[in-house]
């Protein structure tokens, strides 16, 4: 099949198809005599592998990596159990960053409402969100 109907079957771009052949997730296609190119059916399926593997949060390179498993005739699976197990330790990081965070910006609410907008200093943009304890006048 050539590249649009490719395009059209799997959802995915002309352009995001000839890039995934450019950085090795696609298998460069065989070109009919006139030079078009001409993918097989499971293309569609490695596409579709792609997405998921994408939806998931793996990267392109790590894709690119599991697929050149898969294309060497190696089973993958430890090596993606690997890439989900710390993509989820970063996640749980995350969520942990995200939650201070939040503790944070709460903290700095309950501290607006109790400031008077008239004791901000006129060196400051804005005393709600300036460090503690830390002026913009040089004394």
């Amino acid at each position: 099949m050539r590249i649009g109907e490719l395009s059209a079957r799997a959802d995915v771009p002309i352009k995001t198809i000839r890039y995934y052949e450019d950085i090795g997730v696609l298998p460069a296609p065989a070109r009919t005599p006139s030079g078009y190119r001409d993918y097989t059916d499971g293309v569609t399926d490695r596409l579709a592998f792609v997405r998921a593997a994408q939806s998931v949060g793996l990267t392109l390179g790590e894709i690119r990596e599991i697929v050149a498993l898969r294309d060497r005739g190696e089973t993958p699976c430890e090596h993606v159990t690997n890439l989900l197990d710390r993509r989820a330790g970063e996640i749980e990081q995350r969520i942990a960053d995200l939650q201070r965070l939040q503790g944070e910006l709460r903290r700095l609410a309950r501290r607006a409402r109790s400031l008077d907008p008239a004791d901000c200093e006129p060196d400051l943009v804005c005393h709600l969100i300036h460090p503690a304890g830390r002026s913009a006048r040089k004394r």
